[in-house]
């Protein structure tokens, strides 16, 4: 599988963890998407993936996939850091 479709993969699951770990409690650790979330939590974080997107898109258009692989290791994490704060959530609610 090439970098694009992870990358694609990795925001749509960072999309998903955010959201349910809002349902769960969490809160957002970004001070940018906080930021963003002024306009609404969902919303907030929409808006973030859709400037993820584009700036994918730019780094597709330059031939910068090496910019991609980097950010799909740091969405990979993040998306793990998700999971461990919708459990302690889970074990603390």
């Amino acid at each position: 599988m090439g970098i694009v479709p992870i990358f694609i993969y990795l925001q749509l699951l960072d999309v998903l963890t955010t959201l349910v770990g809002f349902r769960l409690g969490a809160s957002e650790a970004s001070p940018f998407v906080r930021l963003l979330m002024s306009v609404g939590p969902g919303w907030g974080v929409v808006l973030s993936k859709l400037l993820a997107f584009a700036l994918g898109a730019v780094c597709i258009h330059w031939k910068r996939l090496h910019i991609l692989r980097l950010a799909s290791y740091w969405y990979g994490g993040l998306i793990v850091w998700n999971l461990v704060v919708m459990l302690a959530q889970q074990h603390a609610g």
